[in-house]
């Protein structure tokens, strides 16, 4: 027998298969406003002075900060940067920092030991997520280091938002110089 959802009577909580509590309610997102307001508190709060954009005078000549137009356009066409853009507003709380190159996307955020990212990049009109393993996983689009979605699957919404999941959860940490 499965406790009614509604009754706050109720005394047995809710499990999933996996023997969690499940969460009851409906999430929701943020707003711009609200997500500005809360960028701008954690800044004031952590006193960064870290700037969520390179600015073009610290660029080097030879940086490109366009995607070339046919890279650009599987992007478009994945909703790759939309989604990360949601991500950053609603999860980052507009802490990550977009940077754009001649052959993809990078979403960055954290600090010192803790940065993190999500490479998205366009080779031969395929769309490439760089993994966080560096082995073959049972996922047929795998390399073992990137997985690789051609047009038919980088146009599904789906999949693209399954990808992107496990890139949320298990980013690409970068490493360290020491």
């Amino acid at each position: 027998m499965v406790p009614e959802q509604n009754n706050p009577n109720n005394q047995r909580s809710l499990r999933a298969s996996n023997g969690k509590p499940l969460i009851l309610g409906q999430s929701r997102s943020l707003s711009d406003y609200e997500a500005a307001l809360i960028q701008r508190m954690i800044r004031e709060e952590q006193h960064s002075s870290r700037a969520l954009e390179i600015p073009k005078e610290d660029l080097a000549q030879e940086a490109t900060t366009r995607m070339r137009p046919e890279v650009a356009e599987v992007i478009a066409a994945s909703r790759v940067r939309e989604i990360l853009q949601m991500f950053n507003r609603d999860y980052l709380y507009g802490q990550g920092r977009f940077d754009e190159y001649e052959g993809g996307l990078l979403l960055k955020w954290g600090d010192g030991y803790s940065r993190k990212h999500i490479w998205v990049s366009v080779e031969n009109g395929n769309l490439l997520f760089e993994t966080s393993h560096m082995r073959k996983c049972s996922k047929p689009y795998c390399t073992g280091t990137h997985h690789v979605l051609s047009r038919e699957q980088y146009t599904n919404l789906d999949l693209i938002n399954q990808e992107l999941a496990e890139l949320f959860r298990r980013p690409v940490q970068e490493p360290t110089d020491d």
